[in-house]
């Protein structure tokens, strides 16, 4: 079986039968199965022509939905498959198990089933088999950079399926930055208004003498935000959204000048960046800048609710401290709060986010910088830096999401030739990624239990458009998903090559669902960027 990501346990007929399916199966959803059902009924009606009405009782049905807490025994998230004579049966341990179940319905029955229309002459069979299966990891996840280059809304809807479909369960939106503010806020309209659009944009990386005049922008409406939270949770994706303070923030400082360090610089004077990179313009340490983002936060959580987005993602990395250094506000700030600093400075502003938000029953989470200024108990760690900050937080009690740049920054790029769209970073390839380990050994058992999972994380400076976005992510997402879904060996004890094995038939999903990956032989003449400038790191990088 080609399945990605593979499952726990297979066991195929050996005399090779399937079970045919006729023009019209039946389905019986049992209790609590009704989101599968529909989403069976909208996805493989569109690639089958089946309507796949209920099961008048009595009659038996083709195919068979059930939840049974003691389905598999890999947590919540479990599933089992039975094919038989009699057709299939998917039987979660909850509803999420369940949806996992349908994904790999889905693969077993072949590329053709992610198509928007049926083909002429199609007949539909699955392998008799049982399948026992269920994740490693509960975080299973991507980080989606849409400040620096705007998503429409229908495309973020795409990747929450493309998500769902490698059984990943956490999108992790990154709303806002230097170069742009993406979500309306009612009470603070100018950030989207002002925030939202910048003149031009940088083509290539920041070394590249290239421009693209085009203004670029855009933002989510806050029922857009209700639609992409809603879509995600019917296919048991969580969303993860990201308001960074208190750098990366010139966009919002564009907006509304009194956010940023007025006694050092005339921010009314700024513009939303247009160049990449880190930029000094940062948030002032100031009270009312704090109830400016209370007020954001506040219509975030009204938006995100707590039962499909417990987390929310503050940034928190990147400040640097120079305005602060020459700001007299600031400097009377860091005396009268007794802290240590600018560091300690930036650290107070994370922390009183971190309080406030878990008054309000949030979990908060930021990228690893966050631990030089100590936590509260549940705050939670993205370890971007490397390995490093996330061992730090596990040894400390703090959760971890294992996300280290080296590993699976999927901007970076994923061969060494010259052609090569826009080169960043180091080469991580396939393979590369296969033998991305989330759980360092040097880990403590009790400090390896605090490892929630792992994300990729897709910076889009140089990813202009959705093509370019699918082209850096697939196929290295698939190989991502396996790591954190399959239980796996360590990472050289891997088989790449039955991996390997099994993409022919997953490139083959992927193009029914129009993705435009990257091809095993490099990318395709349209994919290239000739005379692009990037930023290439020879060697191999760093295990830190």
């Amino acid at each position: 079986m080609d399945l990605i990501p593979a499952p726990q346990v297979v066991r195929l007929d050996e005399g090779g039968r399937r079970f045919a399916f006729g023009p019209e199966p039946l389905l019986d959803a049992g209790p609590g199965t009704g989101t599968t059902a529909r989403w069976l009924r909208r996805e493989l009606a569109a690639a089958t022509g089946w309507e796949l009405p209920a099961a008048p009782a009595g009659v038996s049905a083709q195919l068979r939905l059930r939840i049974d807490p003691d389905a598999g025994d890999r947590g919540p998230e479990s599933y089992l498959i039975d094919i038989g004579p009699d057709g299939a049966e998917l039987t979660g341990a909850s509803a999420a198990g369940l949806f996992w179940a349908a994904q790999t319905l889905r693969q077993l029955l072949g590329p053709d089933a992610y198509r928007r229309a049926p083909l002429p002459g199609r007949t539909w069979s699955l392998p008799y088999a049982s399948v026992v299966d269920g994740p490693r990891f509960g975080w299973r996840g991507m980080m989606l950079d849409v400040a620096r280059h705007f998503m429409p809304k229908d495309g973020v809807l795409r990747y929450i399926d493309l998500l769902a479909a490698h059984k990943l369960n956490v999108l992790h939106l990154h709303l806002t930055d230097d170069q742009g503010w993406r979500i309306e806020i009612k009470r603070h309209p100018r950030l989207t208004e002002v925030g939202g659009w910048r003149p031009r944009s940088r083509w290539g990386h920041r070394a590249s003498p290239l421009w693209n005049e085009t203004p670029h922008g855009g933002f989510y409406t806050q029922d857009d935000i209700r639609e992409i939270v809603s879509y995600a949770a019917e296919r048991h994706v969580r969303v993860v959204p990201e308001i960074d303070v208190p750098g990366h923030s010139q966009a919002a400082i564009a907006a509304y000048p009194e956010l940023g360090n007025t006694d050092v610089v005339d921010t009314a004077a700024l513009g939303v960046w247009d160049d990449w990179g880190i930029t000094e313009n940062v948030l002032a340490p100031t009270e009312a800048v704090l109830r400016f983002y209370e007020g954001v936060f506040e219509e975030l959580l009204e938006l995100f609710p707590v039962e499909v987005s417990p987390f929310v993602h503050v940034g928190g990395d990147e400040c640097p401290k120079a305005q602060w250094q020459a700001s007299t506000v600031a400097q009377e700030r860091i005396r009268e709060l007794g802290v240590d600093g600018e560091d300690g400075l930036q650290a107070w502003f994370v922390r009183h986010f971190d309080g406030w938000l878990a008054a309000r029953g949030r979990r908060l989470i930021g990228w690893d910088e966050i631990l030089e200024g100590g936590l509260a108990d549940g705050a939670a760690v993205s370890s971007w830096r490397g390995y490093e900050g996330g061992i730090a937080a596990a040894e400390a009690g703090h959760d971890v999401v294992m996300c280290p740049e080296q590993q699976v920054y999927l901007d970076h790029r994923q061969a060494g030739g010259p052609d090569e769209p826009m080169p960043i970073g180091y080469v991580r390839t396939l393979e590369d990624v296969y033998r991305f380990e989330p759980v360092p050994p040097k880990l403590s058992p009790a400090a390896a239990a605090h490892v929630l999972g792992a994300q990729a994380n897709v910076w889009t400076e140089v990813m202009e458009n959705q093509d370019r976005v699918d082209y850096q992510v697939f196929p290295r997402l698939a190989a991502f998903a396996e790591v954190v879904w399959s239980w796996q060996p360590a990472p050289q004890e891997r088989d790449f090559a039955w991996f390997e094995g099994r993409m022919p038939a997953h490139y083959a999903r992927l193009a029914a669902q129009g993705v435009d990956y990257r091809p095993p032989g490099g990318p395709l003449p349209r994919q290239r960027r000739p005379g692009v400038l990037g930023r290439p790191i020879e060697g191999a990088p760093p295990n830190v």
